[in-house]
């Protein structure tokens, strides 16, 4: 009798690794978009007590410091802001949309992985009657666009979500005219144990964001692998970014 022996597993290539965590990403923001977006909206905009409280709790955010996230998020757009403008990822739009009702004269185009998030935002839209925007699912890593497309692209909260942050930035680059710009925001690592924490077993286990994180250093150098020009600023454990091409 002889011992059979079981030849090791094939290790499991990048490209698949990424197309397991893009799925489980789908998920979990489909779950949000549907029966989790009350909850979501409640804590991204701090509109309950126990939205405050998780702000407060998990982010470390005060109600000042909250306020100071709010600025640094739209730092870069501008007020009388009338071009073309990509969002990516547009989540169900609680920050974003309120704010796109006092650009009337803008071209606004929000993208989405997840249909769920996108039927949220679609109906939020339709509540402030924002009937001009478009609402497209798509993935960041293609974007269903041509070249120099966009005037300025926005990320809220999205950097640190994408599964494959390489081809997402080569991909918002690409998008963006000459001269246009990329700002929004993200969370960095580093500056809150407290935050680093609930990020490390919560957020990456539900498959809410996606590893490496940046610090603020490294956001500045990633960054400017991409744009000749970047601007960083910082607000508890999420840093604003602006950058020109």
């Amino acid at each position: 009798m002889h011992n059979e022996q079981t030849a090791p597993s094939a290790p499991v290539a990048p490209t698949e690794e990424k197309g397991q965590r893009a799925a489980e990403i789908h998920r979990a923001y489909n779950f949000v978009g549907g029966w989790g977006s009350q909850r979501y909206d409640a804590m991204m905009s701090g509109a309950t007590w126990l939205g405050r409280l998780a702000l407060r709790l998990f982010w470390q955010l005060s109600p000042a410091q909250y306020e100071a996230f709010l600025t640094q998020m739209f730092a870069g757009l501008p007020r009388d802001f009338a071009g073309r403008l990509l969002e990516v990822p547009v989540g169900t739009g609680v920050l974003s949309l309120p704010h796109y009702v006092g650009l009337p004269q803008a071209n606004i185009t929000c993208l989405d992985y997840s249909e769920g998030m996108l039927a949220a935002a679609r109906q939020r839209a339709h509540i402030l009657e924002l009937d001009d925007i478009h609402f497209q699912q798509g993935d960041v890593g293609a974007l269903p666009f041509a070249d120099d497309s966009f005037d300025l692209v926005l990320s809220v909260n999205g950097l640190h979500a994408f599964p494959d942050k390489e081809a997402a930035l080569r991909e918002i680059q690409r998008v963006l005219r000459p001269g246009g710009t990329f700002t929004g925001c993200l969370y960095i690592r580093g500056e809150s144990r407290i935050t680093d924490l609930f990020v490390r077993t919560f957020c990456t286990w539900r498959g809410y964001f996606t590893p490496p994180y940046e610090d603020y250093a490294s956001l500045r150098t990633h960054l400017g692998q991409y744009f000749p020009e970047v601007t960083l600023t910082r607000v508890a454990s999420f840093a604003g970014f602006t950058c020109h091409k």
